[in-house]
């Protein structure tokens, strides 16, 4: 699996998500993931997942990248990827090989791998968050670098990890029609709560309000506008943890706990990799509306504020107004958000708005289960893997079956 991880917390926690779940299902597999995430080592990771950390670039709040070093030229870093994870395919040698959101990594590192992997058999799957981003911006972005047809000619199958009827990612793109035969909605990732769900920091409250912004590179302004709500409000609500993120730049960090030092309730961690447990203890969630957040409202059944980021990308907005429109969630404008009496009056609505299993929509959570049904698909037409990766007696019915 490819987790490129220029920003935040997402790619890498989607692919985590989709390993565990396989390994789970069969007992043969072993999962590799290649990620740039800089905290890649604070999650764990099940037996027979591992991950192999290439250098880290991260991508600016205005949409250039730069590496994690400062003294390292990019150039330098993007060449260094590249060979990294060409040599790591030539060694690992995958059967199936996973791609999260890029199809040609970043910058392209990944054509010449593709190429290999392609020239040698391997099943080439690109993975596709439900929203990309806004039609313009994605077909402009995809353009430059004539990714359709290179996605078309490289990847057996496109996976959407979401439902049909939610979104297409590839909304006015027109896409060639042999790529259309290839697509497949999954549904939704659920989430599940860890076994090991002890929080090592200060104890919590009951029944808080979380306030989370994901990787927090761009979250100070959720947090800031939760505080000024209380600062307008006095008394607005019970207790509320916010959870500022790993990626929260430390200026920005310092004055986000200056503020909420006025207010007993409110409680503030800086990172926790246990976040499906403070979801499920929480009463409500306000955040942003990353995909792997959604996830976790949907799959805890929790109910929601989205106040989206707007910029470079539309991709949280799109969700967001979506999500609102079939009564999942509550969502603000952050310029909304930024009034004090109006964020303030959205918080006291949350406590009484309906929980998404209550909505007609429901909660399409099937994404997980479908994956590993579509691995066991290509496991089963291939011999040599069915024989080690698949328990005798699935092996036999799937033989009947093809007989029948």
């Amino acid at each position: 699996m490819y987790s490129h991880d220029t920003f935040g917390l997402g790619h890498l926690r989607r692919c985590r998500a989709i390993a565990h779940a396989l390994v789970e299902r069969f007992k043969g597999l072993n999962v590799l993931i290649v990620s740039g995430s800089p905290i890649v080592g604070a999650f764990e990771f099940r037996t027979r997942v591992d991950f192999l950390k290439i250098p880290s670039i991260i991508k600016l709040i205005n949409g250039e990248y730069t590496p994690l070093g400062q003294h390292t030229d990019v150039h330098e870093t993007l060449a260094l990827r590249r060979s990294i994870i060409q040599s790591t395919a030539e060694s690992f040698q995958p059967d199936l090989f996973i791609v999260d959101k890029e199809p040609l990594g970043l910058r392209g590192e990944l054509e010449g791998t593709l190429a290999y992997l392609k020239a040698r058999g391997t099943m080439l799957v690109l993975g596709l968050r439900e929203v990309m981003d806004s039609p313009a911006h994605l077909k402009a972005e995809w353009a430059r670098n004539d990714v359709l047809r290179k996605l078309d000619a490289f990847y057996d199958a496109v996976w959407v990890y979401g439902p049909k009827d939610f979104y297409d990612p590839l909304t006015g793109l027109d896409p060639p029609a042999s790529l259309h035969d290839r697509l497949c909605w999954t549904g939704y990732l659920r989430r599940e709560v860890p076994a090991v769900t002890a929080f090592h920091g200060p104890s919590l409250p009951d029944d808080f309000l979380l306030v989370t912004a994901g990787g927090g590179g761009d979250g100070a302004r959720i947090m800031h506008q939760v505080i000024a709500a209380h600062e307008h409000t006095p008394g607005l609500s019970g207790p509320v943890v916010m959870v500022l993120g790993p990626f929260m730049k430390a200026e920005e960090r310092d004055e986000v706990y200056r503020r909420a030092a006025a207010f007993p309730n409110l409680h503030l961690i800086d990172f926790d990799n246990r976040m499906e447990a403070l979801i499920q203890a929480a009463a409500g969630v306000v955040s942003m509306g990353g995909y792997n957040t959604f996830c976790e409202i949907l799959s805890l059944d929790k109910r929601a504020l989205i106040i989206p980021r707007v910029t470079p990308r539309e991709e949280q907005l799109i969700r967001a107004r979506r999500a609102q429109g079939l009564g999942l969630v509550d969502m603000l404008m952050p310029d909304e958000a930024d009034d004090p009496a109006v964020m303030a009056e959205a918080l006291r609505q949350l406590a009484v708005r309906a929980k998404p299993s209550e909505t007609a929509y429901g909660r399409p959570l099937d994404g997980l289960l479908r994956i590993g049904d579509l691995v066991h698909d290509y496991i089963s037409a291939r011999e040599d893997l069915a024989a080690s990766l698949l328990e005798p007696n699935l092996v036999e019915r799937d033989r009947r079956a093809g007989e029948a």
